[in-house]
């Protein structure tokens, strides 16, 4: 299984542009497939999750492509999906662990077949649903006995109440009401509510869905509600019981009421444009960054005008200590209060979290920190997610020195004075994975050496496939980095060194990562081009820096990794785009205080790219190749100067060429150039040190 290990981080302050909502990714990609005309999607999320449902549509004949700038583009099928199987051959959809893909896609597809089987002789169609294990085991009866009630033809396969689902086509007659629980999963009701406009073009009526029992998660039904009308569908509602708990109906138009004539259904009309705000969810791991690493933290893409219910983390954040600020599209987060040696103070609470189900996990870890006991109640719709987050959080809490209760809906945590090293469980959950992250942020009673360690943190792809290198970007935001980019024996290593010396900051040599990465994979016989073991290789790599000294697995190969055979290997891995990502965490791990001096090729343009201070440090290519012939020559190497000088022109060309992060100078982006052609180490020490200053000084 793979792992990564978080040493302890002193800090966390910065900017986070969000990536898209899941939640509202996979809702606008449903609706514009069954949508008339085409819709451009800007900021959809890049997940698992949402590759499910793009795979799934894909399948069931639903054109969905790429523009020019990024943005995806969907051609509607007006309701009827051109791919839809038969008894004899059903169409399999794969739904991987995605809750709202499977509960979206079932009522969708229920209503689509029998719009289709209205208007044919001999109507036919069968699609399978199905998952990953853990999918087979997450409720969806109440979803079923709903559509069952109005004629869908729909049966377990395995066991009742659960997935995978086998439905067939059934023409299914006009009724007042759809009724449905949603007191497991809100889930359920969007499903029906975003398949309602079929059904009323169908029938040639506005179309009712009633809840049965208690509605949780209530933000999650607006945002359904909002997106319908953003594709001209109008959603009313009657609120008969207390609050809009209990008995709440919903009455859909769609876009276009056309009785009796399934031939001319609009339900749902293409907006052209739409823009995917950012996640809310996604939000909290930063926000709450912001407050146990002290901060300002900021998020972009969300912000007070957002529907999203998980905006309201915020609040809980404010209840436990942290000092807000809300913007049209942003929230910033800080400590509002420090402890004399400087660390942020945290109030435990008692929350209330039905309006924040997924969100509210990330208030375990800060629970950890806090001072008192914290309580998060309503929260039974944990046991039935990815897995069972009450269980599993209550689990690996208790792994850091937490006494912890749970309950059918319930959270005691009860913070330990010390918290210990651990080894977080993740149970292939990426929100379990993201929140445990927070507790390698430094604890008042903290020894040294303390580290938490994420297993199976890929598991995170889910719905945010970036997450520990973001992470990882934010912790080290709060730290002085000069960035020192160049090219090969521009003299920026011996630089960087002598800055980081004279500054008494740390010193990340980024190329000896990729140089350790050639030496390892040249000794186990890896071709360079098999990109996926070498980034594999790289996450795992056992290295380590000491006194001007490099290891790998506990051999001293600080010579070793010097020679020109591994220079070149390195140069041609670190064309590699897996490869790069895998070390992006690393190198951004080593930001710590009081500050870092890094060099390499990317160090300001990817790694650091919020650095104060990036430096693009080069000389000519015949006085660098000179400067490696004398280096060689004094360690009594044999070198021949022609040789040196055709291999550093071949690797500027590699280097400055690489479709990831290639390297050159931009002019006017703010970063400092510095040709030491005609310099001393010396003098571009100073350089260095005077733009440093006077960066710090702005």
């Amino acid at each position: 299984m793979s792992q990564i290990t978080l040493d302890l981080r002193d800090a966390a302050c910065g900017t986070v542009s969000l990536p898209g909502s899941k939640s509202l990714s996979n809702r606008a990609l449903l609706l514009a497939a069954i949508a008339q005309g085409q819709t451009e999607l800007k900021g959809l999320l890049s997940s698992d999750d949402t590759a499910v449902m793009v795979q799934s549509l894909r399948s069931l004949g639903v054109s969905i492509g790429e523009a020019a700038d990024g943005s995806t583009l969907v051609q509607g099928v007006a309701g009827k999906f051109p791919n839809r199987g038969c008894t004899d051959a059903p169409l399999v959809l794969f739904v991987g662990n995605s809750g709202l893909t499977i509960r979206t896609l079932l009522p969708v597809l229920v209503a689509s077949l029998s719009l289709q089987a209205a208007g044919a002789a001999q109507p036919d169609g069968c699609v399978v649903l199905q998952g990953v294990a853990r999918m087979h085991e997450r409720p969806i009866g109440d979803l079923v006995e709903g559509l069952r009630a109005v004629g869908a033809q729909i049966d377990y396969l395995q066991a009742e109440g659960y997935p995978p689902l086998r439905l067939r086509a059934a023409v299914l007659p006009p009724i007042d009401q759809i009724a449905v629980r949603a007191s497991t999963s809100s889930q359920f009701l969007t499903g029906l509510l975003q398949a309602a406009p079929l059904f009323a073009c169908q029938w040639g009526m506005p179309v009712t869905v009633r809840v049965d029992g208690a509605l949780i998660s209530r933000p999650y039904i607006d945002l359904t509600c909002d997106m319908l009308a953003r594709f001209g569908v109008t959603v009313t509602e009657r609120t008969a019981g207390p609050a809009g708990d209990t008995g709440a109906e919903f009455t859909v138009c769609p876009a276009v009421l056309a009785p009796h004539d399934a031939d001319s259904c609009v339900a749902m009309r293409a907006p052209g444009y739409l823009t995917v705000e950012g996640d809310a969810s996604s939000a909290s791991y930063f926000l709450a960054a912001g407050l146990v690493g002290g901060g300002p933290v900021r998020v972009t893409g969300v912000g007070q005008a957002s529907r999203q219910g998980d905006i309201r983390f915020a609040d809980a954040l404010e209840k436990m200590g942290a000092q807000v600020v809300w913007g049209e599209d942003f929230i910033e987060v800080a400590a509002r209060q420090r402890s004399p040696d400087g660390r942020p103070l945290l109030a435990a609470i008692d929350l209330d979290c039905n309006h924040i189900p997924d969100a509210a996990m990330t208030l375990v870890p800060l629970a950890l920190y806090a001072e008192g006991s914290t309580r998060l109640r309503n929260i039974g719709s944990w046991r039935v997610k990815e897995t069972d987050r009450i269980a599993a959080m209550a689990t690996e809490a208790r792994k850091f020195g937490a006494d912890v209760e749970e309950g059918p809906d319930f959270i005691l945590v009860h913070p330990p004075a010390r918290l210990r090293a651990a080894a977080v469980q993740t149970y292939d959950d990426h929100r379990v994975a993201m929140s445990f992250s927070l507790l390698s942020f430094r604890h008042a009673a903290d020894a040294l050496d303390r580290t938490v360690t994420i297993l199976d943190p890929g598991c995170v792809v889910k719905t945010f496939p970036d997450y520990f290198d973001i992470f990882a970007d934010v912790c080290a935001q709060a730290v002085p980095v000069i960035a020192i980019d160049g090219p090969t024996a521009s003299g920026k290593g011996t630089v960087a060194a002598r800055v980081a010396e004279a500054l008494g900051f740390h010193y990340l040599d980024s190329g000896a990562l990729y140089r350790l990465l050639a030496l390892k994979t040249t000794r186990l016989g890896l071709p360079y081009q098999d990109e996926p073991a070498l980034a594999s290789l790289a996450t795992g790599l056992d290295i380590g820096f000491s006194q001007g000294e490099v290891w790998l697995d506990g051999e001293k190969v600080t010579e070793a990794i010097r020679a020109e055979a591994v220079g070149n290997r390195a140069s041609e891995i670190a064309a590699l785009p897996d490869v790069r990502r895998a070390l992006l965490r690393r190198q951004r791990d080593f930001a710590r205080p009081p500050g870092l001096v890094a060099d390499g090729r990317d160090m300001g343009s990817v790694v650091f790219p919020e650095a104060q201070t990036k430096i693009f440090l080069t000389a000519s290519v015949q006085s660098r190749a000179e400067r490696r012939f004398k280096q060689l020559i004094d360690k009594g190497i044999p070198a021949k100067l022609e040789g040196l000088l055709a291999d550093l022109q071949a690797r500027d060309a590699r280097d400055s060429s690489r479709a990831v992060a290639p390297l050159k100078y931009v002019e006017g982006s703010g970063v400092v150039f510095l040709d030491t052609t005609s310099k001393t180490i010396p003098q571009a020490v100073e350089a260095i040190l005077q733009a440093f200053r006077s960066r710090r000084s702005d």
